[in-house]
């Protein structure tokens, strides 16, 4: 194990870029591709005005990845709560002069793209808890006590982002921060509480919800109430789903889509566009890309020998199938549109930074996985 561990801190900058899991890379490069496909049928067969911008991004975003993933994994570790601090910084720029678009203060005006600052802070609320229980013991994780500083790096941020409003990216914090309270080994009772707890504070928390929260869930029950209202974004999604059939309309041949009944076509409601146009068995293949992407970081994650890296692997793993799950099961209609994009597909500048920065540091994991971390 020393001679392992020698050899991945020597490495040269080449010999890290051949220890780059090139399958991942290809497998995130051929989701991206769909994306750009779907974003060029969104505007009718045409790259302006979504697919050229996001293809930029994405050979940009890429840049930044191989940055990340080259760079040893201890700096990482260092970084994680000073990058952590700076993501609170962010959120409370937000809530003194953020951008407001479409009822909520989410983002930050930099001239050349608008900052959302809660995606990046998925990414840090990871490395920070990653950082944190690499530094206790295992068995401590089991000591109510020590996981009460772990909590609080959650809820600050998650508190921060309710406030915007975003209750999607919010719930998303939260369920990827307690993924990795699981993957840390806090005991299970803690988990079962929780959740009950959580379910008892139901009827309190409704009344914090804003007016259009509100309808969001009610329209989940019933959209056809008010099919012509706040149900139509999901019921012109279940029609683009059904009318895609097995085998789907074709290439640039969706009707719900091209004739402007779908909603949000090149952002939240993406995949149904997609599935219009190439059916079940497009969805389905598209879902095998996102499933190979989660086995691929799993393994990453199983294969490292320090904490830190596991942890941090694990947890971003996690935040990524989030994405899919909620935005996959909100266009479907089994949850309320809460408003989270597809990852690498739809339309978005900071939503495909902080995917391809979360696979940057799953792949320092995998480069640096036989590296000593040290405690602290």
């Amino acid at each position: 194990m020393a001679r392992s561990i020698e050899i991945h801190n020597d490495m040269s900058l080449r010999q890290r870029f051949l220890h780059i899991n090139w399958g991942l890379v290809g497998i995130i490069a051929v989701i991206a591709a769909v994306g750009f496909t779907a974003l060029y049928s969104a505007a009718g067969g045409n790259l302006e005005p979504w697919a050229s911008r996001q293809m930029v991004r994405f050979v940009f975003g890429m840049m930044i990845m191989m940055a990340i993933a080259v760079t040893d994994i201890k700096l990482w570790h260092k970084l994680a709560y000073v990058l952590y601090a700076c993501g609170l910084l962010l959120l409370l720029i937000v809530e003194v002069k953020g951008h407001i678009g479409m009822g909520a203060q989410r983002w930050i005006n930099l001239g050349f793209m608008q900052l959302q600052p809660s995606e990046l802070m998925k990414l840090a609320v990871v490395m920070a808890l990653a950082r944190y229980f690499h530094r206790v013991d295992g068995s401590d994780a089991r000591r109510i006590f020590l996981l009460l500083p772990a909590a609080g790096m959650i809820l600050v941020p998650v508190g921060l982002v309710l406030v915007q409003p975003d209750l999607g990216t919010a719930g998303t914090i939260l369920m990827a921060g307690t993924a990795v309270f699981f993957v840390a080994g806090a005991p299970l009772w803690l988990f079962i509480g929780g959740i009950a707890a959580g379910l008892a504070a139901l009827p309190v928390a409704w009344h914090f919800l804003h007016d259009y929260q509100k309808q969001r869930v009610l329209t989940f029950m019933n959209p056809e109430s008010d099919p012509l209202g706040a149900g139509y974004h999901i019921m012109q999604s279940k029609i683009a789903l059904g009318s895609g059939g097995f085998g789907g309309r074709g290439f640039l041949k969706g009707t719900q889509s091209h004739l402007n009944f779908l909603p949000e076509k090149q952002t939240d409601f993406i995949f149904t566009l997609w599935a219009e146009e190439w059916g079940l068995i497009g969805g389905i293949v598209l879902l095998i890309l996102f499933g190979s992407v989660f086995v691929y970081c799993a393994w990453i994650a199983m294969r490292c020998r320090h904490t830190f890296g596991r942890i941090m692997a694990f947890g971003l793993m996690i935040n990524f199938s989030l994405y899919v799950l909620i935005n996959v099961s909100m266009v479907m209609g089994l949850i309320p549109v809460v408003g989270v994009p597809l990852p690498l597909v739809s339309y978005g500048g900071t939503a495909m930074l902080s995917v391809l920065i979360g696979f940057g540091l799953i792949m320092s994991c995998h480069i640096y996985r036989d590296a000593k971390v040290p405690r602290g």
